[in-house]
């Protein structure tokens, strides 16, 4: 067919621009609640995609991993170099009810604590709570200057860095082998067990710097709600602060899946 005789045949058709939408127009916001091992309860905030159809908001939640730093959960700057996982596991009204998930150290901290002239001895575990979390747990720490001492170096030898690494396993699966996954947290930041360590170990080595660097939940027992509630201790909706945990020695991201072990 000629072009001349059909009229609409040369022209073009304009598409039809499609408006631009925020899509946080979509997002409801929900306070991330911390459990009551912790002085500030109130974490943050997490969007989420209103329910639509057979999608449940709710249900992208649950499971979410929030990373915070334990200074914002504690109020206390000298606990910066420490990140605490949370995971979603209950929403109540506009509160998701988390519950520790890990724990690892910031790489600043860490590399500050890497020197020259001494040994660093790194152990880990799997450990069993009482109420049946499987975590995995990784410490670490370095040796020290004995008093008056003369040699430039304080390197120890490999049958003591062994006893020491037995030590370490050993005090790890006892502390937790005792505790419920609450009463480990408590622990965890005081350094209570970092400071059994070094208790124990002086007798082999002289350590210093020792620190749980790292903990991995690796099997969690079948959700309970009311075990939940009782890690909270209210019911998810206020902004009541938890109990403080005393820090004897000073030393978010958002993201949706578990940290692999380093």
């Amino acid at each position: 067919m000629a072009i001349g005789k059909n009229k609409k045949l040369g022209k073009k058709v304009k598409a039809g621009k499609k408006k631009a939408v925020d899509p946080f127009t979509r997002k409801e916001w929900y306070d991330i609640k911390a459990p009551s091992m912790f002085t500030n309860r109130i974490a943050g905030k997490t969007p989420v995609s209103r329910t639509t159809g057979t999608k449940v908001a709710t249900d992208s939640l649950k499971g979410r991993i929030f990373t915070i730093s334990l200074a914002d959960l504690q109020g206390a700057e000298d606990l910066d170099y420490r990140k605490i996982k949370l995971v979603g596991e209950e929403v109540q009204g506009k509160a998701l009810l988390t519950n520790f998930y890990g724990m690892d150290m910031t790489r600043d901290e860490l590399c500050s604590l890497i020197r020259k002239w001494q040994s660093l001895i790194e152990a880990y575990a799997d450990v069993k709570t009482t109420d049946g979390y499987t975590l995995r747990m990784f410490a670490i720490a370095f040796t020290k200057r004995r008093p008056n001492q003369v040699r430039k170096t304080s390197y120890a030898q490999s049958a003591q860095v062994r006893a020491i690494r037995k030590k370490m396993i050993e005090i790890m699966s006892a502390e937790a082998a005792k505790s419920d996954l609450k009463g480990l947290v408590n622990k965890f930041v005081p350094e209570a067990i970092s400071k059994e360590i070094e208790k124990a170990c002086a007798g082999i080595y002289p350590l210093q710097n020792v620190f749980i660097r790292k903990v991995k939940t690796i099997k969690a027992p079948r959700f309970d709600l009311i075990k939940l509630m009782e890690v909270h201790g209210d019911s998810g909706t206020g902004e009541d602060g938890g109990k403080a945990v005393k820090a004897e020695a000073p030393l978010v991201e958002t993201i949706e899946g578990s940290g692999g072990r380093l």
